[in-house]
């Protein structure tokens, strides 16, 4: 059949493979649609649905996000959406596999609580992160994933956090290393190095020491790691084809670092552990994990996981808040104030301290409105299953083996789902603008702020994380009186990988504060 089809000519033969390509992905898409029809729903605005209309949203995504600019391109897909879907599109590559890009609140509610056994990470996604961070808590579900929480979660409770120990020894690190007062510094960059030395010491309870050597192997591997994990992600359908060496490089640096302490703490008898966990000086995060498992792949996915997550998300955090701060002296003064009223110049603030200073917290709230740590995450459906539709429209069907990307950042981001007053009538803030007073007299509505995701996977790491960048700014504050940007403010721009960092960095000078200087 081939050879005859070959005889015809080169014209003539790609006219017919592509009239049977044609004929069969209309095909598909007609079994889809009978399928939808039958679950009694309907399909999300449609943007592609074959190879030849979905393989350009597939290489742009890809391609927006090398150009640091996948926030852009995925609130422009929504500029097609139908009326009747104006917050949900689908693009279908290969025919049953279908995408949908959604930032709907009642969505996002759908998937992480109301339907929650009906959308978990999936195979496509364990297959793809894999490599990187195991059977974790991140890449898995069921009772595998219930297991990896109920590992980690232990190590997160009140009492735990509220020793601040750990936060003062790398805040006063990080303060070290600032220059004089005045002169230029990359903010994020110390963020970064801290928030890594804070959760290494916290896991293996032994640092990788990054303020002091910015150029260790393991700081250039973790990011280098997480960026191609990202690029990984977005072009999934060509992961088979893509180059993996510098990846699996990195990650086996990251290994070989971490190693030597699971080896260790193996090492200790359950007894030894048993006897350590009375001392909360001594242990660790990694001691914790090893009275329950002793399972070095277990230990060693789990802990990749919370490193992750422990790291950068808070160093993005604070990279976002100083830069925000450094733009607006009066919100800064506002806070500065604020502080020294609590706490003095000089005092270390306790635990009680920060959850009472409510500018702070919203603050901190107010920066993850605009900028959540994790702008994009993706659930894939275990079983047919649906997202509401609007008041009365039908429902969005979702089938077994579907993807959904929601997006924190763009939800977060809708002008229309903001009030035009708030609760004391007055006028309300630019949704766009960075201001901690519109917390003063507003609440948001319940998932239309996820900046811990929310349900049953909500951040176990949460009050840990919020702990530690509240008492860093508190630090910096009592020493500088005020911030300077030192770059072009408006020249920023959002750099997604897995955590949304600014890709300019944070260059800044902070101003020292004489003693008694309260102003």
């Amino acid at each position: 059949m081939l050879n005859f089809l070959f005889n015809l000519g080169p014209w003539y033969t790609t006219a017919v493979v592509l009239g049977c390509l044609t004929v069969f992905f209309m095909t598909r898409k007609a079994l889809v649609d009978r399928r939808i029809r039958s679950l009694g729903g309907v399909r999300a605005s449609v943007l592609a649905t074959n190879p030849i209309s979905g393989l350009p949203f597939v290489l742009r995504s890809g391609y927006y996000q090398t150009k640091d600019k996948l926030d852009y391109y995925f609130n422009s897909q929504f500029d097609f959406a139908t009326p009747e879907c104006p917050n949900c599109v689908e693009i279908s590559f290969l025919g049953r596999t279908r995408f949908l890009n959604t930032r709907e609140p009642e969505h996002v509610k759908t998937i992480l609580t109301t339907k929650f056994a009906e959308f978990g990470k999936g195979e496509r996604f364990h297959e793809i992160w894999s490599p990187f961070l195991g059977d974790s808590i991140f890449t898995t579900d069921g009772q595998q994933w219930s297991d990896s929480r109920a590992l980690i979660r232990p190590m997160f409770v009140k009492d735990r956090v509220r020793d601040l120990e750990i936060f003062d020894k790398w805040a006063t690190t990080l303060i070290s290393k600032l220059p004089g007062s005045g002169e230029t510094v990359d903010a994020m960059d110390l963020f970064y190095r801290m928030t890594l030395d804070v959760t290494t010491d916290f896991l293996l309870g032994g640092s990788v020491n990054s303020l002091d050597n910015p150029k260790h192997e393991f700081v250039a591997a973790f990011q280098e790691v997480q960026r191609l994990q990202m690029l990984y992600t977005i072009l999934a359908p060509f992961r088979p084809i893509l180059p993996t060496y510098r990846y699996t490089r990195g990650i086996r640096i990251l290994e070989r670092f971490i190693s030597p302490y699971i080896e260790r703490t193996l090492s200790l008898t359950p007894s030894e552990l048993d006897k350590l966990s009375k001392s909360d000086k001594d242990f660790t995060f990694l001691h914790n994990i090893a009275r329950f498992t002793r399972d070095a792949k277990v230990i060693r996915d789990q802990l990749m996981a919370v490193l992750i997550a422990g790291r950068d998300t808070t160093a993005a955090t604070l990279s976002w808040t100083i830069y925000e701060l450094a733009h607006y002296p009066h919100i800064y003064a506002k806070l500065r104030n604020e502080i020294l009223s609590t706490v003095g110049a000089h005092r270390k603030p306790t635990y009680d301290d920060l959850k009472s200073m409510t500018y702070l917290t919203r603050t901190l709230n107010e920066t993850l409105r605009l900028y959540p740590a994790v702008p994009y995450n993706v659930r894939a459906a275990l079983q047919d299953t649906s997202l509401p539709g609007r008041p009365g429209q039908p429902d969005i069907i979702v089938l077994k083996g579907d993807s959904v990307v929601y997006s924190a950042m763009a939800m977060q981001r809708r002008k229309d789902l903001y009030p035009e007053v708030d609760a004391n009538g007055s006028k309300f803030p630019d949704p766009a603008v960075f201001s901690p007073e519109r917390w003063d007299a507003w609440t948001p509505k319940a998932w239309n702020y996820v900046p811990f995701n929310g349900g049953p996977r909500i951040c176990v790491g949460q009050n840990f994380a919020m702990t530690e960048m509240a008492f860093t700014l508190v630090r910096l504050l009592q020493k500088y009186k005020r911030l300077e940007y030192r770059g072009d403010w408006y020249a920023q721009f959002h750099k997604a990988e897995i955590v949304g960092a600014p890709g300019h960095g944070v260059p800044v000078a902070f101003f020292e504060a004489e003693d008694g200087d309260f102003a």
